[in-house]
């Protein structure tokens, strides 16, 4: 049985030079990946590769809850395309370049133990933190 997929877009408006570096690099990724502000990414490791992994922890600021967030890249290419697997599931982020920036459309296979939307919401919230962070830096 195939998984159900969600998909989640925005469009950032900076260059795609810029998008790609602060989607990937460690020091970056530890200001936005959180679905909301009482959450934190205290660290985060990146081997942007084919065959690279990833691993960021992302916890409750106050310590009430927490998870390591990390996979396997199955295809990377430059300021277009990054693919990888977790858990059990795979992903898909694209960057495209579009007048006002850069859209990036993230694609997702669902998991089992949490609802479609609040899967959609959580996914949804971090890349609009995401795009919050990459426009005011």
């Amino acid at each position: 049985m195939e998984n159900k997929t969600i998909t989640v877009q925005t469009i950032v408006h900076a260059s795609i030079e810029k998008v790609w570096a602060y989607w990937n690099e460690p020091e970056h990724i530890t200001h936005w990946a959180f679905a909301s502000d009482d959450w934190e990414a205290p660290r985060a490791e990146n081997d942007l590769r084919t065959g690279g992994t990833f691993s960021t922890r992302m916890q409750a600021k106050d310590g009430s809850a927490g998870f390591d967030f990390g996979g396997t890249y199955t295809d990377v290419k430059e300021n277009e395309l990054i693919e990888y697997e977790f858990g059990g599931r795979h992903a898909r982020v694209e960057f495209v370049k579009v007048p006002e920036g850069v859209k990036i459309i993230e694609t997702f296979e669902m998991e089992h133990e949490n609802p479609e939307e609040m899967q959609r919401g959580g996914w949804q919230s971090i890349l609009d933190n995401f795009r919050k962070y990459a426009e005011n830096q």
